[in-house]
């Protein structure tokens, strides 16, 4: 099992690192650029250089790294559209560079279209994507199902790969928070769900877990993270989730409020859990 946080690398990819240790993390999560934009600085090769090396060295489990919230694969518009290609191909190249294996993105929103049409655009973009033959795997996100958000269940994920030229080139992401918005009961039956992921997408396709506890109820559609142990989902199931014999070989990523400290606390208890 490995556990981390969502790091800034306002101070670069090195010094992430460096953060990450020092909350007892052994792995971690970055956002790939201004998660509400599109703005990216250019990659300093001795910090890529210093970065991979210190990895290596803490013997970090796999990193993930995250698209902006803004990237819509599923946009109605054009030039949105096409600016969620280009960004998440550059960032693809980017890793490689980092030699970050995963990127989780949101699949997108289809604003109206329709579920089905927005499913067709997310697999016509990642086609397109993966025309380069980049190394580093993105990680569709099971979402909440707020608004018109596509990828809600595990039958709308598994529609888009069956319609993927290279579906070995995607896989998924939970999310604790997530997946208990949209209905699924992580709680108390946990077995269910994840039967039914294994029907319908394959257990081998998750490749990463966000642990977050939620503030909303089952089924509400709604994506409010809360802090371990103060949410609705609770410290004992998430410490379930975390032990599960088929998920705790994967890296898990807190996302939850309260910053560095808060992350260095549920870091430590999350371990205190390991069986």
């Amino acid at each position: 099992m490995y556990i981390g946080a969502h790091i800034s690398i306002s101070k670069g990819f090195s010094a992430a690192v460096e953060q990450a240790v020092s909350i007892g993390a052994d792995t971690m999560q970055f956002f790939t650029r201004n998660p509400r934009g599109a703005s990216a600085k250019q990659l300093n090769p001795k910090d890529v250089e210093a970065f991979k090396e210190k990895v290596n060295s803490y013997k970090f489990g796999p990193i993930v790294a995250h698209a902006p919230y803004t990237m819509n694969m599923a946009a109605a518009k054009d030039d949105l559209w096409e600016l969620a290609i280009r960004v998440i191909g550059d960032d693809l190249t980017r890793l490689d560079e980092l030699e970050v294996p995963y990127m989780a993105v949101h699949p997108g929103s289809h604003v109206g279209q329709g579920t089905e049409v927005g499913i067709q655009k997310v697999a016509k973009a990642l086609n397109i994507i993966h025309k380069h033959n980049n190394n580093s795997q993105i990680l569709l996100e099971a979402m909440a199902g707020s608004g018109t958000e596509v990828g809600k269940s595990f039958e709308e994920l598994a529609s888009i790969i069956s319609l993927l030229d290279k579906p070995e080139k995607v896989g998924v992401c939970l999310d604790t928070c997530h997946l208990y918005g949209a209905g699924y009961d992580v709680k108390d039956n946990l077995e269910g769900v994840l039967q039914e992921l294994d029907n319908k997408l394959g257990l081998d396709k998750v490749k990463a877990i966000h642990l977050n506890d939620s503030l909303q109820p089952l089924g509400s559609r709604k994506d409010r993270h809360a802090n371990i142990g103060e949410g609705l989902i609770g410290k004992e199931a998430l410490a379930n989730i975390v032990n599960h014999p088929k998920l705790k070989h994967l890296p898990f990523l807190l996302e939850t409020p309260g910053g560095i400290d808060n992350y260095a606390q549920e870091i430590a208890f999350i371990k205190s859990q390991v069986k």
